[in-house]
């Protein structure tokens, strides 16, 4: 059984105002998207800390907040902590602003030059954030190379073209056979 870590409140209004305040100043740059505003999206919390996407003309950023000073370890800014989620492990890279304080980034999307309207951007930074909790956009583990290849025709075809060919074998066509086909006939 899990207990549930109590976090502080829910930073998003915070966040809204100090990336507001940014957009004001960067208006008008080249990597700006004008049909962008900022919007703090889905900051639910997790182990202890909070975790949504950052929504903004420039990017599109996973962020992390603190939430529970007992769970929240500073690191120095621009150095980066890996996550663990379902989907796989995330670096996210430290920054402090002097409004929101010390939080965690995982950009997304910098520019954010691909979507041509806000509500495209916060439905791929709501899909972005749930994929995160989705084991099955996790990158397959590497198989030990002493294990016998497992899975259906398709996998062992595919292990046997990525497996290290010899010239001997090469000529003797046994990237064409499986293992067992390699017995020699009398």
């Amino acid at each position: 059984m899990t207990t549930e870590v109590k976090t502080g409140p829910d930073p998003t209004v915070t966040l809204e105002r100090a990336f507001n305040a940014v957009a004001e100043r960067m208006q008008g740059l080249g990597f700006v998207n004008p049909a962008l505003r900022v919007q703090a999206v889905g900051f639910e919390p997790w182990e202890g800390h909070w975790l949504g996407v950052m929504v903004t003309p420039w990017s599109i950023n996973l962020l992390l907040l603190p939430g529970n000073p007992a769970v929240w370890r500073p690191i120095r800014p621009g150095e980066k902590q890996r996550y663990a989620f379902p989907a796989g492990d995330y670096d996210f890279i430290d920054a402090l602003d002097p409004v929101v304080g010390e939080y965690r980034m995982c950009s997304l999307f910098s520019p954010a030059f691909e979507f041509q309207d806000h509500a495209t951007a916060v439905m791929v930074a709501e899909l972005a954030r749930a994929a995160l909790f989705d084991s099955c956009h996790a990158e397959p583990q590497a198989q030990d190379p002493n294990e016998t290849p497992s899975g259906g025709p398709l996998t062992r075809l595919e292990q046997q073209a990525n497996a290290p060919l010899s010239k001997r074998d090469f000529l003797r066509g046994r990237f064409l056979r499986s293992e067992e086909a390699d017995v020699p006939r009398r």
